[in-house]
């Protein structure tokens, strides 16, 4: 199913993921005729004057109608979640998203939607695959036996479930993306549901500005990652959303580097260095994680080409600009 000319629904697309792919379908000549998000305009990371933008509760299911009229084609991003520390202390909150994904294949079934794709997680993952920072890239497989991350995971793994049901139930052709760790600008970097690129960069940029040459650390910073620029993210949905493959596939960079590392580019891009304190009792998450990306190579021929340093140069990059001219120096470094 090519998706160019087809008329898409973003769920989702006040959030950082979602109102970037709004934009690159639009640039990739989808028809996207539904922006949708719980939040007000004004809280949006991007709006779009050529798409209807609903404000809509999608863990009801009248809203989900709503949405899901006269689309062909429904990207479901919408989530309640963010960074470890948000994932950590809210785990119920997180597994309520498992009634938004199930109202929207209810919509997506009773609207007579052809493809319906769900953003997932690396967080399904068993974990006790993950718990040295010499971590073996995650294959698609290693989702099972299923030990995912406490709360956000589980809701994942179980909305992946559904999707493969809907589809051999119902012929409603679904396909899912596990996300790794997508970062770049216009997302969140402060208010606790950031992710940890945004974080790093928010706190070397106000140490460098405070003067005080400090920055705390989640952890131990052996723990490693690997971190996926949006550009990537956005071509790499697309393609998975036009594919005629089933199972759920890894979306995510395999470029692996620990939180020190991560925090050596920050200062490097940023001309400074500083004195580290770790905060051992702070949400750390896994050990390590890693994207194996043999799978999505070999069917869709599709790698990440943009290296961290240089999504990270650009993140810092707006992030300052954000500090700078949103509030006085003093408040942006409290």
């Amino acid at each position: 199913m090519k998706l160019k000319g087809q008329k898409a629904v973003v769920c989702g697309a006040g959030g950082f993921i979602g109102g970037h792919l709004v934009q690159s379908l639009l640039a990739n000549g989808v028809d996207v005729i539904r922006a949708v998000d719980i939040k007000p305009f004004d809280e949006w990371y991007q709006v779009s004057k050529d798409v209807e933008s609903l404000s809509l509760d999608l863990k009801d299911k009248d809203s989900c109608l709503t949405a899901a009229t006269d689309a062909e084609v429904i990207f479901q991003l919408a989530a309640d979640m963010g960074g470890m520390g948000f994932i950590e202390n809210n785990k119920a909150l997180c597994m309520l998203s498992v009634l938004t994904n199930t109202h929207m294949l209810m919509a997506a079934r009773e609207k007579g939607v052809a493809r319906f794709f769900y953003s997932s997680s690396a967080c399904v993952y068993n974990g006790e695959k993950q718990t040295s920072p010499d971590v073996v890239a995650l294959k698609e497989e290693d989702a099972y036996p299923a030990l995912p991350e406490d709360g956000y995971g589980w809701e994942k793994l179980f909305s992946e479930r559904m999707c493969r049901h809907f589809e051999e139930d119902y012929g409603l052709q679904a396909r899912v993306a596990r996300y790794h760790n997508v970062y770049g600008p216009l997302g969140t970097w402060t208010g606790g549901r950031e992710k940890a690129p945004a974080a790093v960069c928010r706190k070397v940029i106000e140490a460098k500005h405070s003067g005080k040459h400090e920055i705390e650390i989640w952890g131990d910073g052996k723990q490693t990652r690997s971190f996926m620029y949006i550009d990537d993210c956005t071509k790499g949905t697309q393609m998975i959303a036009e594919s005629e493959i089933h199972e759920p596939l890894n979306l995510g960079s395999d470029e692996l580097v620990t939180i020190n590392q991560l925090v050596d580019i920050a200062e490097d891009i940023a001309g400074i260095k500083l004195k580290r304190n770790y905060n051992l009792s702070a949400p750390k998450g896994v050990n390590g994680r890693n994207s194996d990306n043999t799978l999505i190579q070999q069917k869709l021929n599709w790698a990440p080409s943009i290296r961290l340093r240089d999504g990270l140069a650009k993140t810092y990059a707006w992030i300052e600009d954000e500090i700078l001219s949103s509030k006085p120096l003093a408040a942006a470094t409290r």
